[in-house]
């Protein structure tokens, strides 16, 4: 039986493990699939002696396991966070699904209107949806608690100017997340209105208040499940050394 895995910090919120306990049931697949909650990202070489045939990686280690793999894809290395491990040649590899998961989540929904993005957050998570949204030819703006970079704004500048003129808003922080549903991740929805595509990368609740909000103004809104189950087929692919 093959074994695969999800390595993280709080993973009580994932869906990945009934996701694949479906998808290994539906198909006949002898497999199995777990959570790995790891206090610290030091412990990761203890999971590279061939117990397992794949992980995948969340919050909050996207961007730290990179100094532990051997190799990175190109798409990986771009972007600066691995969200999926391949062993393969005796070497572990480090990929990224996440892009794929959310440009394949997004296509249905993009139009015209959403030439300028507003993304919440700068970890690992945002960085696939930068790369996905700049090769489209979107102009990306970043929300943070600290100023790292150009276009990187902080929340307490946010404003009904700001939000107005950026049609498309992605949550990249888990703010909002099972247990603390009652969170939100952006302090005001002014400007907010019907062209705009609202975008939660959490799943779990279905509809978080960021979305709630966001949908009372007329805005479309999507979850992040549909991303999820994206990327969680491209990393079974290069498990399975199908791409």
């Amino acid at each position: 039986m093959k074994k695969f895995g999800l390595i993280g910090k709080s993973l009580e919120h994932s869906f990945s493990p009934a996701f694949f306990s479906a998808y290994f049931e539906a198909h006949q697949i002898q497999g199995s699939y777990e959570l790995i909650p790891m206090e610290e990202i030091t412990a990761i070489p203890s999971l590279f002696s061939g117990s397992y045939h794949g992980l995948n990686v969340t919050i909050p280690y996207k961007e730290t396991i990179i100094p532990y793999l051997d190799e990175l894809s190109v798409e990986a290395s771009a972007i600066g966070a691995v969200n999926t491990v391949v062993f393969r040649g005796g070497k572990t590899l480090g990929y990224n699904t996440d892009a794929f998961g959310f440009h394949q989540s997004i296509k249905p929904f993009l139009t015209y209107h959403h030439e300028r993005a507003l993304i919440l957050g700068t970890g690992g998570s945002s960085k696939a949806v930068a790369h996905v949204l700049r090769n489209l030819g979107i102009q990306v703006n970043f929300l943070s608690r600290e100023k790292t970079g150009p276009n990187v704004y902080l929340y307490p500048s946010v404003n009904e100017t700001m939000l107005g003129a950026c049609k498309l808003i992605v949550n990249c922080t888990p703010v909002g997340m099972f247990p603390s549903s009652e969170a939100c991740p952006l302090p005001l929805f002014e400007g907010i209105e019907s062209s705009h595509l609202v975008v939660d990368l959490i799943y779990n609740p279905m509809e978080t208040l960021f979305l709630s909000e966001a949908k009372k103004r007329g805005a479309t809104t999507l979850n992040g499940l549909p991303m999820l189950h994206a990327q969680a087929l491209k990393s079974w692919e290069l498990w399975n050394h199908l791409d």
